[in-house]
């Protein structure tokens, strides 16, 4: 197993019980590296979480780290194919990983409730499930993505 190379899993969760929400506290704590300022991260990560939108899609966490394999793997000439299949490459392995750890990739099915409905909003509200599931969502989605993305680095570093 890859090791972790920083403390942003934990520091992910802790943002994300500050208030931010999933996607936010991903791309801040990891998209840092790359440059991203917090300010911009923030405000690019509002309209995901609670599943795109409170809509019970995929994951906050999972599109914030997914934002962060394209601040790795950015094409600046969209002509460079080899550049998107090496995204879409981490992309796929990131979500295979979490979706292994945690049996899908979607908010609804994550929390057995759907943001998106009143019901399941005060489904999650009355269970706590947001406190209770989705700070490990936030730190497992940061930690694979740092994984995934620390072995592409090991791998151009021994070429």
């Amino acid at each position: 197993m890859p090791r972790q190379v920083s403390g942003n899993p934990k520091a992910a969760m802790k943002m994300f019980l500050e208030g931010y929400n999933c996607a936010q506290a991903v791309l801040v704590c990891c998209g840092e590296r790359y440059g991203l300022p917090r300010e911009t991260a923030i405000r690019v990560g509002q309209a995901f979480g609670g599943g795109m939108g409170k809509t019970g899609n995929v994951c906050g966490a999972v599109t914030g780290a997914l934002m962060v394999v394209g601040l790795q793997c950015a094409v600046t000439d969209g002509s460079d194919s080899a550049a998107k299949q090496e995204a879409h490459r981490l992309a796929q392995e990131f979500m295979a990983r979490f979706k292994a750890l945690h049996g899908s990739l979607l908010c609804r099915e994550l929390l057995d409730c759907d943001l998106s409905t009143k019901e399941g909003s005060a489904k999650a509200h009355e269970t706590g499930v947001t406190k209770a599931v989705c700070p490990g969502l936030v730190r497992d989605a940061a930690k694979i993505i740092e994984e995934v993305l620390f072995l592409k680095e090991q791998c151009h570093e021994t070429k």
